[in-house]
């Protein structure tokens, strides 16, 4: 796969980006069917065939519309990486390519997305023995004290890392203990480059108060689409505690529900609490870390979209992207 001479002769590809309960599943749905494209998914937990309903990903019927690549992908027992997704999506947009079809990412894992865009740095791989003595430490002593740890020796990794955060600081520590390097100056390599395509980006950024409430809506309509029995499900296969899979925001919750340790409404409550933390962590990254926040530079065309994507924003906001992606696709043709 040859690096285009100049971007603007390079291959579209559409990312639809933004943060839990935007509506950037619909929005990118509704652009695969009037593009004639492939929704290719963006969202680390979206990958696991255990989390339909946990997730929110697509149904059957919105998957029978038009194709979709990489959703249901990984067993709950595996571990997903920014690199192991990156590899799987750009196969993914090859062969959406081959097919004359246009490629839609859509997620809202923003270190997925600028892993693509940008590449990733060459970090040496970590044996199973150092994860797993890392994975012991923190069993042993806990998140805050494996963070004081490790900002003894790395202060400028550990500065983004929540002390609840178990698998950034396994990770973190784990590469530390093997290289003698924190992972924030491996970062600073150069690695591989950025994928041949050319990017546009739709960025949808609700009102805060709107995000709230669909945050909360869309955890009751789970409960009422069978999220209980996911969990039931999950905890029957006996899965490791570190299964990052187990981590999933629901998870948790319902399973201290199904364990008898949580009321279904104290559980629906923190699950809801959650769900608000990790959409303003998405917001955030995604506006000045995944490489979006600059929707019109040169290589970077899109366009911030400040609404929840729903039916009744649907003319309005599409009839932009409409006149925009017609633009681009006569370009490069």
């Amino acid at each position: 796969m040859a690096e285009a001479a100049d971007k603007r002769e390079a291959p579209l590809v559409v990312v639809v980006a933004g943060p839990t309960a935007s509506g950037k599943s619909a929005l990118a749905l509704d652009l695969a069917e009037a593009f004639e494209g492939t929704v290719i998914n963006a969202d680390a937990l979206q990958l696991y065939e255990d989390l339909r309903v946990l997730s929110a990903r697509p149904t059957p019927e919105e998957e029978a519309r038009v194709p979709h690549k990489l959703y249901g992908v990984l067993p709950g027992g595996e571990a997903a990486s920014a690199g192991r997704w990156r590899k799987l999506a750009l196969a993914a947009i090859e062969e959406t390519l081959a097919e004359g079809r246009l490629p839609i990412l859509c997620g809202g894992t923003g270190l997925y997305i600028k892993a693509l865009k940008e590449g990733l740095a060459p970090v040496p791989t970590v044996s199973k023995e150092e994860r797993d003595a890392a994975e012991a430490l923190f069993a042993m002593i806990g998140g805050e004290a494996m963070k004081e740890r490790l900002a003894a020796r790395d202060p400028e990794t550990a500065e983004g890392i929540r002390p609840g955060d178990r698998q950034r600081l396994v990770r973190a520590w784990s590469v530390l203990e093997t290289t003698g390097r924190g992972l924030a100056a491996w970062r600073r390599e150069p690695g591989e480059g950025g994928a041949p395509y050319r990017f546009y980006d739709l960025l949808i950024t609700p009102p805060r108060e709107a995000l709230i409430e669909a945050c909360e809506r869309r955890f009751a309509a789970m409960l009422e689409a069978g999220a209980l029995e996911e969990v039931r499900n999950l905890m029957e296969k006996g899965l490791p505690p570190e299964a990052p899979v187990l981590k999933a925001i629901g998870v948790p919750e319902l399973s201290g529900h199904l364990s008898g340790v949580l009321p279904l409404k104290e559980a629906q409550a923190l699950a809801e609490a959650a769900t608000r933390r990790y959409a303003k962590r998405q917001m955030t990254w995604l506006r000045t870390q995944a490489g979006l926040q600059e929707t019109q530079s040169k290589e970077n065309e899109g366009c911030v979209i400040e609404t929840q994507y729903s039916e009744s924003h649907r003319q309005k906001i599409f009839s932009k992207i409409r006149e925009s992606l017609l633009t681009l696709r006569k370009a490069a043709d």
